[in-house]
């Protein structure tokens, strides 16, 4: 990287122009932590460089990013005090200091590392050096990119790790809490609005994870647009009050999961009715490709990073949505007979299983899940939206009980099977039935 020119040449007024911070603050700056340092003129004004332009902008991006501009200030120092100039830095260059506080050993890939620095971090429970970390890696790297390599990929190798066994609940939601804080702290401090058109962005009802919307939320506004973020478990009466006091252009709905991706059927109705563009993504929709044609709306594409020029796209033209999906009237009649007789469902199982000594907590986790997955696929319309799921379901009641044998979730899914077929007429169990004989058979 070249250096930029360190000849006084500017006077305020273009270092102003240039940057847009305010006379005041750069004077404030300059007299509480000598940054920049410019040179004066023989009639005492100030004289500023290409060099202190850059520090200045510097400066205002660890800002924006949530640091306050007196750590910002050391972190400063402490780079240049180490040779690591971040205006000479080139992003491939790995820094060996995390801050003056508490140097942290970094080689190879900085963000690679620096991902993992922030895993091992989180758990162990120590915040204060998974904070340094991320500020480390946010004074060399783009915010989008450290959002995403760091935050984003270092939860969900830590998700991972839970449901492997391997990472406790308590782990999983430490990290969480401290990547949202992270994420909360940037976008409050992106205000300003350079582009047309107000976008809404919540989670369907009953979807509790809101990291990607919210990482969605932070990058549209880096872009200048008017986001309002709702947040999790957004119920569809809260969005109806929404849409009448926001107006937004465009709403943006987001499930992770096939549950979720059910509960925001409803919603999606209402905002088409209300004339109102609506997009949706999330992890499930990747996962299960033939889930997006149940949903009515346009899918935001399989990148998070890709979705802002989507969200672009949406707003800027004019596009007829997707045909739709709809649940059959015979699906509809499973859906209320299974619903009217799950209690009954629920303890069959539970009598079936109970000669296998297995836990009735164990039981109680499959019941919970595997009948709103149900719940789920019958509500969209096609009960096969369960078959990527079920490899993943048998992993985490595996997982739940490492001591099971693997026969046992097999022997579960056959009691639920016995279950439905005795409790529902025959006319109304045949889409649960024919899946439940196809998904053991090929166990």
């Amino acid at each position: 990287m070249l250096q930029p020119d360190i000849a006084p040449t500017f006077n305020m007024k273009v270092v102003v122009q240039e940057t847009g911070i305010k006379p005041d603050t750069l004077r404030a700056w300059e007299r509480r932590y000598s940054l920049p340092t410019p040179d004066r003129t023989e009639g005492g004004h100030r004289l500023y460089s290409e060099y202190d332009i850059a520090l200045i902008k510097w400066l205002m991006d660890r800002q924006e990013e949530g640091m306050s501009i007196s750590r910002a200030a050391r972190l400063w120092g402490q780079l240049k005090k180490d040779g690591k100039d971040p205006l000479l830095t080139p992003p491939e260059t790995p820094s060996d200091t995390l801050s003056a506080a508490a140097p942290i050993q970094i080689s190879g890939d900085m963000i690679t590392q620096a991902r993992e620095k922030w895993v091992e971090a989180c758990l162990n429970f120590r915040e204060a050096e998974a904070h340094r970390v991320l500020m480390q890696a946010y004074a060399i790297y783009p915010v989008e990119l450290v959002s995403q390599e760091v935050l984003q990929k270092g939860l969900a190798a830590i998700g991972e790790g839970w449901y492997r066994g391997e990472v406790t609940v308590q782990q999983e939601h430490f990290a969480s809490e401290l990547a949202m804080r992270q994420l909360e702290a940037l976008l409050s401090a992106m205000v300003q609005i350079t582009r047309d058109g107000r976008i809404l962005i919540a989670c369907a009802p009953q979807e509790q994870h809101t990291f990607g919307t919210l990482l969605l939320a932070l990058l549209l506004r880096r872009r200048g647009w008017d986001v309002v973020y709702l947040g999790a478990n957004v119920p569809l009466q809260q969005l109806q009050e929404a849409l009448d006091t926001i107006r937004p252009h465009l709403v943006i709905l987001s499930a992770q999961t096939l549950i979720t991706a059910s509960t925001m059927l409803e919603m999606a109705d209402f905002i088409r009715e209300s004339g109102v563009t609506l997009a949706f993504g999330g992890a499930v929709f990747n996962q299960i490709p033939a889930l997006r044609e149940h949903v009515p709306g346009h899918f935001l594409g399989n990148s998070l990073q890709d979705a802002p020029l989507m969200v672009e796209r949406f707003l800027t033209t004019t596009m007829p949505s997707p045909p739709v999906k709809r649940a059959s009237e015979a699906y509809q009649a499973t859906l209320a007979a299974y619903q009217q007789h799950w209690a009954e469902i629920a303890t069959a199982v539970r009598h079936a299983l109970s000669p296998h000594t297995i836990s009735t907590d164990w039981i109680r986790v499959a019941n919970d899940g595997l009948h709103n997955n149900i719940t789920a696929a019958l509500t969209l319309g096609d009960m096969n939206l369960l078959n990527a799921n079920i490899t993943w379901v048998r992993g985490l009641l595996h997982n739940f009980n490492a001591d099971l044998p693997d026969q046992v979730v097999t022997q579960y899914l056959l009691a639920f099977r016995n279950a439905v077929e005795r409790y529902l007429p025959i006319t109304q169990s045949a889409p649960i039935l024919d899946w439940f004989t196809a998904v053991i058979n090929h166990a």
